[in-house]
């Protein structure tokens, strides 16, 4: 029984047959490479580094890169897509050490809290929960003139036209309003 007779080898993608083709020195499979891989490495980069300008600028470089060391491409140690993106992945994680300065652990435990400190984060639960009740404390009309005003920022036409009065009437059943809810805010205040 006889050996099957080889086949052709198998044709290189399409993308390892313009790398090869660049390794030459091929100026138009360059451009070709470029705009076949332009966009997922865009993507790549800006999913690595966070940054659309820095993702543009590792891109550039890794084509760069791509065009000056192509004569080293080996298509028997894998596809061209690959060996780029392994070249573009390294600039990237270049560039990331490159602009997160590493802080020493010592140094971390000495910074201060941005936020507000426990206190006034109590003090801003407290008066939230007395605005919520008196807010609860007032007629349907008063609470939904408020609202609009000034958790919408309508206009008093605007508000006017929405409830069906006039604008005059509006700022009438405003002023009411602020001043039950001043009254119900005090009333709520411990003492």
């Amino acid at each position: 029984m006889e050996a099957p007779a080889p086949g052709p080898a198998t044709p290189p993608n399409p993308v390892t047959a313009l790398m090869l083709r660049v390794a030459a020195g091929d100026k138009a499979a360059f451009t070709a490479l470029v705009r076949q891989l332009e966009r997922p490495a865009l993507a790549l980069a800006w999913r690595t580094l966070n940054d659309p300008t820095e993702a543009q600028d590792a891109c550039q470089q890794a084509f760069t890169r791509l065009w000056t060391e192509a004569h080293r491409f080996d298509p028997a140690r894998g596809n061209a897509e690959a060996w780029f993106r392994r070249i573009l992945i390294n600039l990237c994680l270049d560039r990331r050490r490159a602009i997160r300065p590493v802080q020493p652990i010592d140094d971390a435990f000495d910074l201060a809290d941005a936020g507000p400190d426990p206190e006034a984060q109590a003090i801003a639960a407290d008066q939230q929960q007395r605005l919520e009740l008196a807010m609860a404390g007032l007629n349907a009309r008063q609470r939904l003139a408020l609202m609009l005003f000034h958790g919408e920022g309508r206009s008093m036409a605007e508000i006017a036209a929405q409830m069906d009065t006039t604008a005059k009437a509006v700022e009438g059943l405003l002023g009411r309003a602020r001043n039950m809810l001043r009254t119900l805010m005090n009333e709520s205040t411990p003492k």
